[in-house]
């Protein structure tokens, strides 16, 4: 149950993101690239409820909100990097998997 808190696609994204410092929604929406504002928020509220994430209003008209690695957070940082760095290492052996995979089943 735990791991699955941590190791969906968009909460490894936001934890990646936030590691270089604190993101104001939209800014952090842009880094991540194709995630949807409501799935952001819903990721974004999740790892604050687990612990991952301070959310923050900031002092402002309108009012802003800013997210930051909470401690907890932090330490999650080396392992997700870790693994985004293996992802982008063997990218090219999985996608010649995938491509022979995809070749046995077509000979089929």
């Amino acid at each position: 149950e735990m791991l699955s808190l941590i190791a969906d696609k968009w909460s490894l994204l936001i934890i990646r993101a936030l590691g270089n410092g604190p993101r104001r929604f939209n800014a952090l929406r842009r880094e991540i690239g194709d995630i949807s504002q409501k799935m952001l928020a819903s990721t974004l509220r999740n790892l604050e409820r687990d612990g991952f994430v301070i959310r923050t209003v900031l002092p402002a008209t309108p009012p802003q909100v800013e997210y930051a690695l909470s401690a907890l957070g932090t330490d999650l940082q080396c392992p997700v990097n870790a693994l985004a760095e293996w992802t982008i290492r063997n990218s090219a052996r999985i996608e010649a998997a995938r491509a022979a995979f995809a070749g046995k089943l077509a000979a089929q």
